[in-house]
């Protein structure tokens, strides 16, 4: 068959699963595959990236882009980079459970989450009864494929039985299969010595549930009528095996086999045999033989090999079986039913004619699945959904308008104890109860929210003010953070972060709190705790601790221990800059984590408030450098995502998972640029952060649901992560405030800067 030019629209595309010289029957579907690929359209760039159960110990071919480590979660979300980066239009799984890491092979669905390009998968095992994460990732892989293959109409069934399956994204391929000519059996005898010998072959990874016990036994009743019949068992130990008991199982065939008295008429064939052998193999067997015991068998490699070379074949009546032999084009007999076997291979053995007429029938069938036709069946589904330009997400229908601040979802995720972490979309989650870390932000809200009815900012300033005074903790002279559902404390002391959120809120309530009375309760709770500020070792604790410090010093001017904290932590953060930084790395650590704005924004305030003119400087530089890194190719803003976190040093931000919290925390250190600096670019650079919210990012969706205050919880590869926590919401209602105040004066802002505060 003459290889041919790609049609327009496709010339680039990525191949993932198991890859020879791997020994397994994925990996020789992957590699033919890909050969079927080059073959039948040699203008098409197929990159493979192979799945590695052992790094290092297989030799590659140059088709293998990159290896992924099985049990590396890191090595996957490297390769989903890689294959964005390379350009490839569609991603092309092959999947199975078991050569994926993670629980059910869940490592998989990080990489395809973060690929924004379509992605086709090939299913080769199809469970009736999955576990509960089987199930998981199995439906998870459904939602994010455009294209799903399956090998038999049986499986389309059952994807859309068991899982509720888009019967419409579903198609049937079958099983790819050489393409050799109709051989007699008896002319390719001779290289194996088997000449004279009525051959019937098994072929595939030896294992348990391969049914070769079934075939022994039947092997005395065709030995009494065929004297010179021969079962060939070819394959090697399946490595999993060989890794749990070595050759026992190859053994104890071979000693039923002598306990049969049958052992002359059986031979085991201990090789992983390459291609063109294999076909060799099967076109000198008579007759072939799957007695396989899994009646759920969607997929046999080897039966459909069979087929393809035109082997008269005797099966057990799994799945695949059952569709590829219908019709008269095989034979089946009941599971572990040995007598059937010797009823059936012996008629087939005898009647020659019969036996041609079958294997042309089976060759005939064939034809339709030879490995260029896969290949071009292939080609067309990846050609009609990259020539849709399919969009993973859909554009926002809103304009990008400015939202006001609106506590209904805070209402909404609280109650008389104080704000619930999570929620199940917009439902609050119980199980998760509370912590300091939201009920501090909260509290923040309440001062600073306008537009409020007083009673109702009473009711609520009270309810968070009371869980931060109940999660100080005298006796150990810390915050609790996190409180279970029933009022019971998780732990005795908060992390280092929770407790400078915890000052950070008491310092803007003395601050801007409405009511005297609930300013006057701050300030004395921020003097009797504030000072275990001076005892925390993170930079994020020290700039929130910072932040609260500085509003502290404007509600008190001359606040000592405030003023103790924004020196002692601002030359700290200074210093840091100078150990971490290089030329191209304008940064106050090695790595880039979450809120990192805060870090600058709390050097702006500690620098406006005791007029230090070094504290400002370094955190405009920085904010300037940190903005730079946040903002896309095309001028978006773009959230560092939390899969940055924990990468090596000096590395550039990943772009996935965006949080709210980062939106926020850019929009609120460029206020406080704007406000020491009065250059409108700042002001700019707020509203860039802010209009993420609003749709202007990556992906063209707004987390923001402007109907109810809420915002969720984070900007996905495959789109929004639905939930409405209280983190995500308070972020959006702390960031409409913000913006609500910077936008008043915006029209007169001269577009120069004027001096900052000296």
């Amino acid at each position: 068959m003459a290889p041919f030019m790609i049609g327009p629209g496709i010339t680039h595309l990525a191949l993932l699963g198991n890859f020879l010289p791997r020994k397994c029957g994925l990996a020789t579907y992957t590699t033919d595959t890909y050969n079927a690929l080059k073959q039948r359209f040699p203008e098409l760039r197929v990159d493979v990236y192979a799945m590695d159960d052992h790094p290092g110990r297989y030799d590659y071919p140059d088709a293998v882009t990159r290896a992924i480590p099985q049990d590396e979660r890191a090595a996957y979300l490297d390769a989903a980079r890689a294959i964005e980066a390379s350009g490839a239009q569609a991603l092309w799984i092959q999947h199975e459970y078991g050569i994926y890491g993670g629980p059910a092979g869940d490592f998989l669905i990080a990489l395809i989450d973060r690929l924004s390009i379509p992605v086709i998968t090939t299913l080769h095992t199809i469970l009736e009864k999955p576990s509960v994460d089987e199930r998981r990732v199995m439906e998870l892989l459904l939602r994010r494929s455009s294209r799903i293959i399956v090998m038999a109409e049986k499986g389309r069934d059952i994807l859309k039985r068991i899982h509720g399956a888009n019967g419409k994204n579903i198609v049937m391929i079958p099983h790819g299969v050489p393409e050799r000519a109709f051989a007699d059996p008896d002319s390719m005898k001779p290289q194996f010595g088997w000449e004279g010998r009525e051959v019937v072959l098994t072929f595939g990874l030896l294992a348990p549930n391969k049914g070769i016990e079934t075939m022994i036994a039947a092997l005395p009743q065709v030995v009494a009528h065929h004297p010179e019949a021969l079962y060939v068992v070819l394959g090697a130990t399946h490595p999993n095996l060989v890794a749990h008991e070595g050759e026992a199982y190859r053994d104890r065939l071979k000693a039923l086999a002598a306990e049969k008295g049958v052992a002359e008429h059986v031979q085991f064939v201990d090789a992983f045999v390459e291609h063109d052998e294999l076909i060799d193999y099967l076109q000198a067997a008579d007759l072939y033989v799957t007695p396989y015991n899994n009646p759920a068998q969607i997929t046999s490699g080897t039966l459909s090999y069979a087929v393809g070379v035109g082997k008269p074949v005797i099966s057990t009546p799994y799945i695949h079986a059952t569709e590829i032999l219908a019709d008269d084009h095989g034979v089946l007999v009941d599971f572990g039913d040995s007598a059937a076997f010797a009823r059936e291979i012996d008629r087939l053995l005898t009647d020659k004619d019969e036996r041609l007429a079958l294997g042309q029938r089976a060759y005939a069938r064939g034809r339709t699945m030879i490995w260029p036709r896969l290949a071009e069946n292939a080609m067309a589904e990846l050609g009609a959904i990259i020539a849709a330009k399919p969009r993973r997400f859909a554009k926002p229908t809103a304009e990008l308008a400015t939202l006001k601040p609106d506590i209904a979802a805070v209402e909404r995720m609280s109650d008389s104890t104080g704000m619930l972490q999570h929620s199940i979309y917009s439902v609050p989650d119980r199980r998760h109860g509370y912590c300091i870390d939201d009920n501090a932000r909260a509290l923040i809200l309440m001062c600073k929210i306008n537009d409020v009815d007083e009673v109702i900012r009473d009711k609520w300033t009270s309810i968070y003010a009371s869980f931060v005074q109940y999660a100080w903790n005298p006796d150990q002279r810390r915050f609790r953070n996190f409180m279970n559902f029933d009022r019971t404390w998780c732990e005795d002391i908060g992390s280092e972060d929770s407790n400078g959120r915890a000052i950070w809120a008491l310092g803007v309530t003395a601050r801007d709190a409405r009511a005297q009375k609930h300013r006057d309760w701050a300030s004395m709770m921020f003097d009797t705790t504030a000072s275990i500020a001076l005892e925390l070792d993170a930079p994020r604790s020290h700039a929130f601790a910072m932040l609260g410090a500085a509003a502290m010093i404007e509600a008190h001017p001359g606040h000592a221990l405030s003023r103790d904290i924004l020196t002692r932590y601002g030359d700290e953060l200074i210093t840091l800059l100078d150990q971490a930084r290089r030329p191209e790395w304008q940064w106050f650590e090695i790595v880039l984590a979450y809120d990192n704005a805060r870090l600058p924004e709390a050097l702006l305030h500690a620098g406006k408030v005791l007029g230090r003119q070094d504290f400002i400087q370094v955190g405009l530089e920085t904010l300037d450098w940190i903005v730079g890194r946040q903002t896309s190719p095309e001028g978006r803003f773009r959230a560092v995502g939390s899969e940055s976190f924990g990468r090596p040093p000096y590395s550039e931000p990943l772009q996935f998972d965006q949080q709210p919290l980062e939106a926020q925390a850019t929009v609120d250190a460029c206020v406080a640029a704007y406000e020491v600096t009065g250059d409108k670019r700042w002001y700019e650079e707020a509203m860039k952060a802010y209009r993420w919210y609003l749709g202007a990012n990556d992906l063209e969706l707004p987390l923001a649901t402007a109907q109810d205050g809420g915002c969720f919880d984070g900007l996905m590869p495959t789109g929004l992560n639905r939930n409405q926590g209280a983190e995500s919401i308070l972020a959006l209602q702390l960031a409409n405030c913000a913006i609500s105040v910077l936008s008043k004066p915006a029209e007169n802002v001269e577009s120069t800067p004027r001096t900052a505060v000296a």
